[in-house]
């Protein structure tokens, strides 16, 4: 009888922090820029330049640490993890391992069997190494050093997740809290958040742990799902053959759906960390700790209680809108203006959430203002447009950020609501569409249809369907 397994991960989360300089230099932390641009001594690590830490990278990371229900760390250090690769200037990484900013803290998930805590075993800030860039064509290894020295904190969390959908909802949870937090943009597609697996597999009922397989920097929810059900299956074929599960760090390449081996673990390297004697401790205040708990945002759980009270919209519409910071902050901001909640709601959940997806974009990357919104909602109510040309002219809002008013104006777009205007125009219609006129005459009312759709094709899509609508009856 075949033995039955559980699966125990546990993960290391890298966010690049959303500060506008390096953790220990003044250079740009921009995504992009020609390679080797955003860069000084400093973080090329030249001989005799000196680090001075970012204030804002601390203020992050215990911002990120009371969220998730840290102890936090008020005597700490920096200490050196040494090792050469061609992406890393110095040849060691300045990180944290003895005094982490953050320790012992959880967030809540939600699972099918109710609410579950995920232990966080400790947050540690550290800057990121640069880039390498393999030219297979020319045979050579390229650097970019740009990424060099941006500020990262790794959340450690304890080894309490048991299915790939518990990762995901972990991962979600995090992702949420920081970005509500302002502390960065999380996007993975980007690499400002990205996630290492540690999974191991245990029978059933045991309490000791297998032997665990690390998976590097996984940066889609897809690619993690992928992963970690792929490494079970292997780990399991591996158990059941009776052959020993190698700790080793693997590669997961999601267009193939496989892993391979990068480099044995079974010894663990030896980073020879010590003290970075070029920075002095951190000593972080009470008033200074109080000042970060009291700036603390409200968090979705809240925000969810509120709309639900304050402006009474259906449980659907707030799970879409409080999903993201972004889309929350311009849903607050629009109804402040206009006034109208479920029509903000409307708009985001449909026509803003379609166009996210059509140009692959993040919530964080919308253009348009809460104020061509709330003008683009009054526009519709003052019968000034119809729907299909709000939908028209939202569109160039989301790719530009058009002034919807103005908009209007410039290309005559005002819909066309006087009946002696519109009468000739839906007296012309029934007459080219005689079919059209019997069938509704002899009692197929959905006939009608047909003839408000060819009375808006000749106005051009600027007549108001009511107002046609009701003349047809009339003269039907």
């Amino acid at each position: 009888m075949a033995k039955e397994y559980e699966v125990v991960i546990g993960l290391e989360v890298h966010v690049e922090l959303a500060t506008k300089t390096k953790i220990f230099c003044g250079c740009s932390t921009a995504f992009g820029g020609a390679p080797n641009t955003h860069t000084c001594p400093v973080c090329t690590g030249m001989p005799g330049s000196l680090p001075v830490l970012n204030k804002q990278v601390v203020e992050y990371a215990m911002a990120v640490g009371v969220a998730t229900n840290c102890e936090i760390t008020r005597h700490g250090k920096f200490d050196r993890k040494n090792y050469f690769y061609p992406d890393n200037p110095q040849n060691y990484q300045i990180s944290q391992l003895y005094l982490p900013i953050c320790r012992n803290g959880y967030v809540e998930i939600e699972t099918e069997n109710g609410t579950k805590k995920i232990g966080i075993h400790e947050i540690h800030m550290e800057e990121d190494a640069g880039k390498l860039i393999h030219d297979e064509w020319d045979d050579v290894s390229l650097v970019d050093y740009n990424r060099s020295g941006v500020p990262l904190i790794e959340i450690v969390s304890e080894p309490d997740m048991r299915s790939a959908e518990e990762v995901i909802a972990y991962l979600e949870k995090l992702r949420m809290l920081i970005q509500y937090l302002g502390a960065s943009d999380c996007k993975l597609q980007e690499g400002s958040m990205r996630a290492d697996v540690n999974l191991s597999l245990r029978e059933k009922g045991t309490t000791e742990f297998g032997t665990r397989t690390e998976m590097k920097n996984l940066n889609s929810f897809t690619a993690i799902t992928h992963a970690i059900k792929g490494e079970i299956e292997r780990q399991s074929d591996l158990l059941e053959a009776g052959e020993k599960v190698v700790q080793e760090t693997r590669r997961w390449d999601d267009t193939k759906g496989e892993s391979y081996a990068m480099r044995s673990k079974e010894d663990a390297q030896d980073y020879r960390y010590f003290p970075d004697p070029d920075l002095i401790p951190i000593d972080i205040s009470e008033e200074w700790l109080e000042k970060v708990k009291a700036s603390q945002p409200e968090f979705r759980d809240a925000k969810k209680k509120r709309y639900a009270e304050e402006f009474g919209l259906p449980e659907y519409d707030i799970d879409q809108i409080t999903s993201e910071k972004a889309l929350a902050d311009i849903f607050e901001a629009t109804t402040a203006i206009c006034n109208q909640p479920k029509k903000v709601s409307n708009w985001l959940m449909v026509e803003t959430m379609r166009l996210l997806n059509a140009h692959e974009m993040d919530a964080s990357d919308i253009k348009f203002s809460a104020k061509h919104l709330a003008d683009l909602i009054g526009l519709v109510d003052q019968k000034i447009i119809n729907q299909p040309v709000a939908k028209e002219i939202f569109e160039h809002m989301f790719t530009d950020d058009v002034d919807p008013v103005a908009y209007v104006e410039e290309h005559g777009l005002k819909q066309e609501s006087d009946e002696g205007a519109l009468k000739a125009v839906v007296e012309k219609v029934m007459a080219d569409n005689p079919k059209s006129v019997a069938d509704y005459r002899g009692g197929k009312e959905k006939a009608i249809g047909a003839l408000v759709g060819q009375t808006m094709k000749a106005m051009g899509g600027k007549a108001d369907p009511a107002v046609v609508t009701k003349l047809l009856k009339e003269l039907l």
